[in-house]
């Protein structure tokens, strides 16, 4: 990882980290609470997850459109 990030390549990639979906579930763990899923099953689980979804993305419209 250390060779990684002294390339000029390496250090592109690993920026993107920031970039894409890492704040997001960051937002959802930290700030949401969400930590673990309560429901058990494949089915469930995929829809609490889409409750989840929904919630922070209706945060963060209500965020954007102040």
């Amino acid at each position: 990882m250390r060779h990684r990030l002294k390339t000029r390549a390496g250090k592109s990639v690993y920026a993107l980290r920031k970039v894409t979906s890492e704040p997001v579930f960051g937002v959802i763990k930290a700030v949401m609470g969400f930590r673990s899923f309560l429901l058990r099953g494949y089915e469930a689980a995929q829809g609490e997850w889409s409750l989840v979804c929904m919630a922070f993305n209706l945060k963060r419209l209500h965020v954007l459109t102040r």
